[in-house]
């Protein structure tokens, strides 16, 4: 049975619009419109446990989950949601133990996420170029309980000459212009390494797919996913008026190896083995030259036998 601590991480949920992530001190307490909430009156409790204010309104007292620190943490920049994430995971076959490359940390949502998920063998390597948004990350990965699975890098990975990784599981590109890094993200994964971008247009979609074509990556997928919520009551179920719609296209793709290389090798090798082919003008002035000196010869020939 868990039970609530001082310290301990609890979701203050009142509804689907109005609930409170939060850590417990005993000296606190939160005010809310729906009154005032002591922070001691939930040490103790298990959590799932009713908490009651001073208005006679109730929260419940609940265990964060990933999903709530994402949805809670501080915005610096556009996130990436969980319905994304959760696919970009799935697809990718994400995993305890596996190495993975995030290139654009922004508010370290999926950095975030992924750590959860990679640890405790695993771990993410994020960089970024802008360190304001690189302290308000640090913040959001430390209050998400990852961060000795995420080392942040402040380094733009578009001049580097030298890439600081490799042999990586997979990457996460988060940026405007992804087309840009496919090469460096090349070199960094291992082979058959999965690789997905973080798109909101269609145009950045078609510079993305023709630089992955053109860098030896294979099946390419593009994809938009949205929710649609249903509010289900007792006869009156209806859709949501409220939802998440369009947040962004995820393209995904995979290292491959389409032997452009070895294909070069072969056929510049065939071509210097190959016969030199000879000109008519050449073939021409050859046979000439043999018949002269055949010419020649037999003129030599006939005056020496002459009397």
């Amino acid at each position: 049975m868990a039970k609530i601590k001082n310290n301990s991480p609890v979701l203050f949920f009142y509804n689907n619009s109005k609930k409170w992530l939060t850590k417990i001190s005993k000296k606190e307490s939160f005010h809310t419109h729906i009154g005032i909430i002591k922070h001691s009156d939930a040490i103790g409790k298990e959590y799932g446990s009713r908490l009651m204010t001073n208005k006679d309104k109730y929260v419940y007292l609940l265990q964060p989950t990933m999903y709530d620190y994402v949805m809670k943490i501080q915005h610096g920049t556009q996130i990436v949601y969980p319905k994304d994430i959760g696919y970009i995971i799935a697809r990718a076959g994400i995993g305890d133990g596996q190495k993975i490359l995030e290139i654009g940390t922004g508010s370290g949502s999926f950095t975030s996420f992924v750590a959860s998920v990679v640890k405790p063998r695993g771990h993410v390597y994020t960089f970024d170029v802008d360190e304001n948004f690189m302290r308000i990350a640090e913040k959001n990965i430390k209050k998400a309980g990852v961060s000795k699975y995420v080392t942040q890098h402040n380094l733009d990975l578009k001049t580097v000459k030298k890439m600081p990784l490799e042999e990586m599981d997979m990457a996460i590109i988060d940026l405007g212009d992804p087309w840009v890094v496919i090469p460096q993200v090349r070199q960094m994964l291992k082979g058959s390494g999965t690789m997905f971008a973080i798109c909101p247009t269609m145009n950045q979609l078609e510079k993305l797919t023709m630089a992955l074509v053109e860098n030896e990556f294979t099946d390419i997928e593009s994809t938009e996913h949205i929710i649609r919520n249903i509010e289900a009551r007792e006869g009156k179920t209806r859709h949501s008026f409220q939802g998440i719609g369009h947040t962004t296209y995820l393209c995904f793709a995979r290292k491959a190896f389409f032997g452009r290389t070895s294909q070069k090798s072969a056929e510049a090798a065939k071509i210097s083995e190959s016969p030199k082919k000879t000109s008519p003008k050449t073939v021409k002035k050859t046979n000439a030259k043999a018949a002269k000196k055949t010419s020649a010869k037999t003129t030599k020939k006939t005056s020496k036998k002459s009397p």
